[in-house]
């Protein structure tokens, strides 16, 4: 009976990993990387300056 029980907690732990896995692409298909890629835009655009010779 013991080895049925330590041969459940990986089965329960694959199924809590699937579900998790589901819920955080669930929310990733909503966002756009609009905002991202205009940060790094940002970013870029600041890396291209001269600097200010301090």
């Amino acid at each position: 009976m013991a080895v049925l029980a330590w041969l459940l907690i990986p089965l329960i732990a694959a199924i809590g990993a699937s579900l998790w896995g589901s819920w955080a692409n669930r929310t990733r298909k909503a966002r756009s990387d609009g905002p991202e890629l205009d940060g790094y835009a940002r970013f870029c655009a600041a890396m291209e300056k001269p600097h200010s010779g301090r």
